[in-house]
């Protein structure tokens, strides 16, 4: 019995999952106001009764959304933290690439995810969800100089929002100066 409930709950994660997933899709394509139960399930291919059986309303997706693009985010940042430590130090060329790919073959995601950023300014019961961001990198690095580090992540946030509205996106040589930049010591 036992391992037909762990199946079953197994399943339950993966469509969980799959419609987090086809929600961000969603919001790459038509911007969060085009996240509807109803074009989640379109897009995930499911029953419109599944995505409300596993969020019961869209603050829920959202905010589960929000939640799994900050442990994806962690995640690439993590690596990129562990292999700058094998090597001693965190290189310039290393983010400048990381924003250049963020900024350019995932761009639409890269939109997404900010749009759901900057939709917690405009709904408190998301604003947890989004600090989670900070909170994760900010306990993955736990860094010396904690203003350093928010100055150095405010800045990579601005070049991100530049690189969005620019009409060619920014290679990472045009951003490792700035990055560059970021990263000396103070």
């Amino acid at each position: 019995m036992k391992a037909q409930r762990d199946g079953r709950k197994a399943r339950g994660d993966r469509r969980r999952q799959e419609i987090i997933d086809a929600t961000l899709r969603v919001i790459e394509r038509d911007g969060v106001a085009g996240v509807t139960h109803r074009t989640v399930a379109a897009e995930a291919d499911v029953p419109t009764t599944s995505t409300t059986y596993h969020f019961a309303g869209l603050n829920d997706l959202l905010i589960a959304t929000l939640i799994s693009c900050a442990k994806d985010m962690a995640t690439e940042v993590y690596w990129m933290i562990d292999r700058a430590r094998s090597r001693g130090s965190l290189g310039a060329d290393e983010v400048a690439g990381l924003l250049a790919e963020a900024l350019g073959p995932r761009r639409g995601r890269t939109m997404a995810e900010y749009e759901l950023y900057l939709l917690a300014a405009r709904r408190p019961e998301l604003r947890p969800a989004a600090r989670r961001w900070l909170d994760v990198l900010t306990s993955m690095v736990r860094p010396d100089d904690l203003v350093a580090l928010r100055a150095f992540l405010a800045g990579i946030d601005g070049l991100l929002i530049q690189g969005l509205i620019d009409d060619e996106p920014p290679t990472a040589e045009e951003l490792k100066p700035v990055v560059e930049y970021l990263l000396r010591p103070r």
